[in-house]
């Protein structure tokens, strides 16, 4: 006989901006997020019964998201988001967790004539700062923070070579390259109690991600790549390293190519190799390449 095996139902792409003034300098600060909001609990009546009754309908959901943008700081976003999904625990005592996810989106604050403007941004980059928070009756609240689509590109130092050669494989080894990827790096919290805890010391957050991708950035310079395998582990065990409250780091970096192209068709234009300075960007196929590092190997889930 057919059973549910597991719902959870809420509202997603919910757009949320807001800005904060300054009212003693006239400073203002803006944050523009994506919101997705997912609950589940005792539900299943609603799916097999067609009983609504214990349904908060998803437009409530949508309100819930702005009301609390208003009532609470929005930064940071791991903040925001555990108070969010504590209100409908706190709420609806037939809801046992709540699923939140938060995108915030770039917006960087102007310089105008060498002095930043007091309310004036511009989006520099797509790269977004994501939390998912799970905030679930009698376990906690469980934090994964992330950088997602940081486009990074080096013309140089990186190489690839001694890797498994057989009658399936064409590519040439190479010693030097231009390595090309959107960054995808998450970083997993140890799990926090209640929202009081997350709020105690809550400038961990900021400080966490500026170190992560400070990291990503200096490695991904300076290393002398041998793969992007390598490469992303360097990167891993600096993270852990940096921020002791972490207990797992993750990445997931597209390996884009730019190709060479022989141009000695044409008057014996030299363009390979060591002369190769014009290149051929690909949109696909790419190299996919993830891992996740912890602390202890047994919170590793491979995929």
């Amino acid at each position: 006989m057919p059973a549910l095996a597991s719902a959870r139902y809420g509202k997603d792409n919910v757009r949320v901006f807001k800005v904060h003034r300054d009212e003693q300098t006239g400073v203002q600060s803006v944050t523009e997020m994506t919101v997705c909001c997912l609950l589940e609990g005792e539900i299943e009546t609603a799916y097999t019964k067609a009983d609504n009754s214990v349904i908060v309908a998803t437009d409530s959901i949508k309100n819930t998201i702005y009301i609390k943008a208003k009532e609470h700081p929005v930064n940071p976003p791991e903040l925001y988001a555990s108070h969010l999904g504590q209100h409908f625990l706190d709420r609806y005592p037939h809801i046992s967790a709540a699923h939140i996810r938060v995108v915030v989106h770039r917006w960087t604050r102007m310089t105008v004539d060498g002095a930043p403007h007091p309310h004036s941004f511009f989006r520099d980059g797509q790269e977004t700062r994501n939390v998912e928070a799970t905030v679930a009756r009698g376990t906690g609240i469980t934090l994964e923070s992330s950088i997602a689509g940081l486009p990074v590109l080096k013309s140089t130092g990186s190489a690839f070579h001694g890797f498994v050669r057989d009658e399936f494989t064409t590519l040439a080894e190479t010693w030097d390259r231009i390595l090309s990827t959107d960054v995808d790096c998450a970083w997993t919290w140890r799990r926090f109690p209640t929202v009081a805890a997350v709020q105690d010391g809550v400038e961990r957050f900021d400080k966490a991600w500026e170190s992560a991708r400070g990291i990503v950035m200096k490695t991904f310079a300076t290393d002398e790549s041998a793969s992007v395998q390598n490469t992303m582990y360097k990167m891993c065990e600096q993270i852990l390293e940096a921020v002791p409250e972490v207990d797992k780091v993750a990445f997931s970096l597209p390996n884009k190519h730019y190709f060479e192209i022989d141009l000695s068709w044409h008057k014996g234009t030299k363009n390979t190799g060591k002369d190769a300075e014009v290149y051929a960007p690909q949109s696909g196929p790419n190299g996919l390449i993830k891992c996740e590092v912890a602390r202890d190997v047994s919170t590793v889930a491979l995929r």
